[in-house]
């Protein structure tokens, strides 16, 4: 990698310790914990959660568990852990907001003291398979492949257990706390797996232009090297097929020769087939205030336009940087290079028309937009998967 390719990426991240290697983000790898803030995770329980060395942590307080403010069906999931001799925890897979975790969902065991159903076991279901009992007070890694109803899980790179089950084909992940028993949780990311693409690199097969009332230079769309190319606008290019709640990847590059002038674009997602600019719309804008991407200009890359500014502006000008737009009913979740920029759950009154007033979550378009006379970008590797139900 260039030198200065991996210097940007680092300078974009709030942590070095999770940031993702550049094939991880080329993967789809996700970051579901920052390494410094508790965004993007909701706290059901007694539980007391708190950071500390690089660690989400709980040591005190009653029952319960974290819970990812957004949810999964299909994936590969990576988790470290750290407990005592006597520690009782566990990881919740596709579980609910309501009800039992373990029960709405899937409960991976973390607890030693236990011959039923002993780490690496999921609760109530299958035991794991004979090792040797984790070290306590040693970190130690689970990583959990998910998809469709079949459960491989492997801890510190052994295979603990195969299971086949449909319980849950939608839920979160969730981090547990048993009370008084202390537990640390690190390096949380997340692979969603099964997405299909949606552009084929060579022609727009499956896509078709819209083309704004009044236009000053039309936008001219080309696809080739696999690559779908866009300069001038206003316009927009738009899916033939129509989605409601989805896993959506996509990298992006905004080309610029000045570096005072950002190219404006964005992604928009469940508008109206053939209508210009409708429906939600996640920014792209490399544009940031006084050198401090914490400040972005125009909601900035990775904000939820109308709603929600980039919690940091990631990606520079001139390079590829990977979406991650998770859409499920009203809530909505952004990722740029692995890193969560936005996550909202809008409280408008559901219609069909008009996203900055209304709650729409009825299926609609994807379409990739072009702003204005200056506009010039590329887009590739765009990818999709339907959440289910």
């Amino acid at each position: 990698m260039r030198p200065l390719l991996l210097l940007s990426l680092l300078s974009a991240s709030l942590n070095a310790q999770v940031a993702l290697t550049p094939k991880e983000i080329s993967d789809g790898w996700i970051n579901l914990w920052d390494g410094e803030t508790m965004y993007g995770w909701v706290s059901e329980g007694g539980a007391k959660w708190h950071i500390a060395n690089g660690a989400l942590v709980s040591d005190v307080g009653e029952y319960g568990w974290l819970r990812s403010a957004a949810a999964f069906n299909d994936y590969v999931l990576k988790v470290e852990y750290r407990t005592g001799e006597q520690g009782n925890s566990g990881i919740f897979l596709r579980s609910a907001k309501v009800g039992e975790p373990h029960k709405t969902g899937y409960e991976l065991q973390i607890w030693n003291k236990t011959e039923k159903y002993p780490t690496g076991s999921i609760v109530d279901l299958i035991k794991a398979n004979k090792i040797t009992r984790p070290a306590p007070d040693k970190w130690h890694t689970y990583e959990v492949f998910h998809v469709g109803p079949r459960i491989l899980a492997k801890l510190d790179g052994k295979k603990v257990l195969d299971l086949t089950d449909s319980r849950s084909k939608i839920g979160y992940i969730g981090l547990q706390h048993n009370k008084n028993n202390k537990i640390e949780f690190r390096n949380v990311r997340i692979r969603p797996m099964g997405l299909a693409p949606i552009f084929n690199g060579k022609n727009l097969s499956g896509w078709q232009e819209v083309k704004a009332s009044r236009v000053e230079k039309a936008p001219q769309w080309t696809a080739k090297k696999g690559m779908l190319h866009v300069e001038q606008g206003p316009g927009q290019m738009e899916t033939k097929t129509t989605y409601d709640d989805f896993v959506l990847q996509l990298d992006v590059r905004p080309n610029s020769k000045d570096p005072k002038r950002h190219p404006n674009s964005g992604v928009f997602f469940r508008g109206i087939p053939g209508q210009f600019w409708t429906g939600y719309e996640s920014q792209i804008r490399n544009e940031f205030k006084d050198g401090d991407r914490t400040i972005p200009i125009d909601t900035g890359t990775g904000g939820i336009y109308h709603f929600v500014p980039a919690r940091r502006v990631v990606p520079n000008d001139n390079t590829f940087f990977t979406k991650t737009i998770i859409a499920r009913g009203r809530h909505i979740s952004i990722w740029i290079n692995g890193y969560m920029t936005a996550d909202w759950e809008d409280p408008n009154p559901e219609g069909t028309v008009v996203a900055n007033k209304q709650a729409i979550t009825k299926a609609g378009v994807i379409s990739l937009q072009a702003h204005d006379p200056t506009t010039n970008l590329d887009f590739k590797n765009i990818r999709i998967k339907s959440l289910g139900n």
